[in-house]
């Protein structure tokens, strides 16, 4: 095989990102990215980011996870703790956050530390979900091997009849890691590969520095 991709270019020419723009405190410049590309975007999921970790065998990994909360305290998402990333971040907590929007030409991509968030915030989230949504959470050993599809569908018709009628509990292996940034780096696509790169840097007394990288 020898796809030769060479020839796969775009100029990007929509927007650009200048210092004048810029507030201090880069949750605001994310919170104004984020409304604009959902509202003129509505065909993606917005909200969908790449979470990269270092894994227990020393490999980084990157997967797809949906953001459902952020603040000016960080970035918050739901997972199963005992899962492949579930077990990395709690070994190592230092992680990266990627947000890439192809319609408005921008990425943000985001260092920070992953926490736990506390059990009644990731109670609250999981009463919110839909019924099916949490029984896959109890159904699914995230990340072990399964012997097939069919094991799943028959536990998950277990559960169901179990639960029946009743309120599912949020399993204690399951809930929320909130991403407080330690940098936030915003990048606008301009033509000829001259992108604006704009890094914001949090310093020891909580102010925010902000620094031009060359593209």
């Amino acid at each position: 095989m020898n796809n030769d991709l060479s020839d796969y270019r775009k100029s990007y020419e929509s927007k650009a990102l200048l210092e004048s723009d810029l507030p201090e405190n880069p949750l605001e410049l994310f919170q104004k990215w984020f409304y604009e590309a959902d509202k003129n975007f509505p065909e993606i999921e917005t909200n969908a980011m790449t979470l990269s970790t270092i894994g227990l065998d020393g490999f980084p990994k990157g997967r797809v996870v949906l953001l459902k909360k952020y603040t000016f305290e960080g970035f918050i998402f739901y997972t199963n703790y005992t899962s492949e990333k579930g077990k990395a971040i709690l070994t190592n907590n230092q992680v990266c956050l990627s947000f890439f929007w192809h319609g408005a030409e921008q990425q943000i991509i985001i260092k920070g530390k992953a926490e736990k968030i506390s059990d009644n915030l990731s109670d609250g989230y999981f009463e919110s979900r839909p019924r099916g949504s949490q029984l896959g959470a109890i159904v699914s050993d995230q990340s072990e091997v399964v012997e097939s599809r069919e094991f799943l569908e028959k536990k998950l018709k277990a559960l169901e009849i179990d639960y029946e009628g009743k309120e599912i509990p949020r399993p204690k292996f399951w809930g929320g890691f909130i991403v407080k940034p330690i940098e936030i780096e915003f990048w606008q696509g301009r033509p000829n590969r001259l992108h604006d790169r704009i890094r914001y840097q949090l310093q020891h007394d909580f102010d925010w520095k902000i620094e031009r990288l060359s593209p």
